[in-house]
């Protein structure tokens, strides 16, 4: 889905050459409800009052867009406390429709303003489809849906489902995508070094693959030979949200972790860029640190990004090996590379560890190339790699998330199959539990306060939770199909949020009562970590592939 064009020039342009929209003089914030800034009727010849449309606002030459969601009444309002006195441009998301002309309205100071927006269909359905609307839209098997899984990791299907590509030329395209790095866009490819090392199998295991995609996308016709399916609305509780989104400075930025830190700065690692970076939540701020380049020619960017028991970050290097430790308060980088030996073409450490290396002074990583497990002690500085560990029966697990519990001990998420591994520090003995879902795909999570972790299952399209005394994996398949999320944390109310590579959307479960609350995004949105500011109850996610910081805050 194209960005809105809130962020762009063409739509500042035309945003100021049409009228403001005039305060409004003849209603006042009530005493018993929050003053507010901006309110308004969203409405359609087609449907009249619309719920669950949302509504985004952005200040004239601010980075800062903040979005409300319409009730029931097709109302929606904006507190004064998030909007401040100014001129901004309004937009929309509501699939299926487009707003009527490029509406502005002009804030004042202790009043509020009105700016009703009426929407009409839209002409051009297909590129307001997410990821998962896609999906559910090509006629196939759920196998062939879900391959495009495969992609989303690097740009929308929508660019599929447009192309005009032969099966012969999507055989072209796999063979070339396997030698793209993970932190590769449309914009920015970066070749691996070496042989081809990621890819979707042999020529003869995607060729059902790519004549599938052949006779679903634009290669026979100018139009589509089935009908495009959408999502329905928010509605309920899903619309009592604010979202408010922080551009980064650098549009190339891809904010793959965001985490809070206790002093409230905001701080993520960018898939693709030697960079770390931190973000003032206030002011909208953002400060960009430099990594150094240790291994010229290889592709850049980071992955994961976490803090130790002292507050520092650790950040993962991927092709530039190893891991980093950025002490926060002298802003200095400390870095720790693979012996060299140990370094090949594809060695890739995605995940790094410290969370609880105050108890053996032991930080993990791993090598996503072999499938080895590594291990750091931070005063010396030395590695130690476990190999591929293996259970007691000799099945070996090839981790991708790697949370660890609060003895340290390592808990391994098995990303191309079924299973999650515990791994004792002490000992070595490595217990695998596969879940209840088969290829379930675990991918990324956390320990709660409880010990207990808390799992995305990407295939399983559910939450899951692996019990820490019983030993027992519980799933909570998540309502919207194709939501295949990629993280989940658990809050210290005991809600679980995950977040979507496919449908913008964010959900917040209650594992009490198995009940979901989906929120929509403003825009596209490739989420991968997610964070849980527990002083604030906000969730925070990075848009990993819109170089913009989200924070999705309930108002129930």
């Amino acid at each position: 889905m194209p960005k809105s064009l809130i962020s762009s020039g063409l739509f500042a342009v035309l945003a100021l050459c049409l009228p403001l929209v005039a305060p409004h003089s003849a209603r006042s914030a009530t005493p018993a409800s929050a003053p507010v800034a901006l309110e308004g009727q969203v409405s359609s010849a087609d449907e009249g009052a619309m719920e669950g449309v949302l509504v985004s606002a952005t200040k004239a030459q601010s980075t800062i867009t903040v979005t409300v969601v319409s009730d029931a009444k097709g109302h929606y309002s904006f507190p004064a406390s998030r909007l401040g006195p100014g001129h901004y441009f309004l937009a929309i998301r509501a699939v299926g429709y487009e707003l009527d002309g490029f509406p502005t309205a002009e804030v004042d100071a202790g009043k509020p303003t009105t700016a009703n927006l009426p929407l009409h269909k839209t002409k051009e359905l297909y590129t307001q489809l997410t990821n998962a609307e896609w999906m559910a839209s090509a006629p196939g098997t759920e196998q062939q849906r879900q391959f495009l899984s495969n992609c989303t990791g690097c740009h929308t299907v929508q660019r599929i489902f447009q192309s005009t590509h032969t099966a012969d030329e999507f055989q072209q395209i796999f063979a070339r995508m396997s030698t793209y790095s993970p932190g590769s866009v449309p914009s920015h490819p970066q070749p691996t070094v070496g042989s081809a090392q990621r890819g979707f199998g042999t020529p003869e295991q995607t060729k059902p693959y790519a004549e599938w995609l052949a006779n679903v996308n634009l290669s026979k016709g100018d139009s589509w030979d089935y009908p495009l399916k959408t999502f329905p609305r928010p509605t309920g509780r899903a619309t009592h949200v604010i979202i408010t989104e922080y551009a980064l400075k650098r549009p190339e930025a891809q904010p793959h972790d965001v985490i809070v830190a206790p002093d409230g700065m905001v701080w993520y690692s960018d898939f693709a860029r030697q960079y770390i970076g931190s973000l003032d939540p206030k002011t909208g701020k953002v400060t960009d640190y430099s990594l150094p380049l240790i291994k010229p020619g290889f592709p850049t960017g980071t992955l994961d990004l976490e803090p130790d028991p002292t507050g520092n970050l650790w950040i993962s290097l991927m092709y530039q090996t190893g891991v980093a430790r950025f002490d926060r308060k002298t802003k200095k980088f400390t870095i720790y590379p693979l012996p060299k030996e140990w370094q090949a073409d594809h060695t890739q450490e995605s995940m790094v560890t410290p969370t609880y290396a105050s108890v053996d002074g032991k930080v993990w990583s791993n090598n996503q190339d072999t499938h080895e497990t590594l291990r750091l002690d931070v005063a010396s500085g030395k590695w130690d790699d476990l190999g591929t560990v293996k259970d007691a029966s000799g099945h070996a697990i090839n981790a991708y998330g790697m949370p660890s519990d609060h003895e340290n001990n390592l808990y391994m998420l098995g990303f191309g199959g079924t299973d999650v591994g515990k791994l004792d520090a002490k000992t070595g003995k490595l217990v695998i539990y596969p879940t209840p879902t088969p290829y379930s795909r675990p991918r990324r999570g956390r320990v709660d306060g409880d010990d207990n972790l808390w799992f995305a299952e990407y295939n399983g399209n559910a939450i899951a939770k692996f019990d820490a005394k019983t030993e027992k994996i519980a799933e909570w398949k998540v309502p919207t199909p194709y939501f295949d999320p990629y993280d989940v944390v658990r809050a210290k109310n005991g809600e679980v949020w995950a977040g979507s590579m496919q449908t913008d959307q964010v959900v917040r479960l209650d594992p009490k009562t198995g009940t979901f609350v989906e929120y929509l995004l403003p825009h596209d949105t490739n989420i991968r970590r997610v964070f849980v500011d527990n002083s604030t109850g906000a969730l925070w996610v990075g848009s990993n592939h819109g170089a913009a910081i989200v924070k999705v805050e309930p108002l129930d």
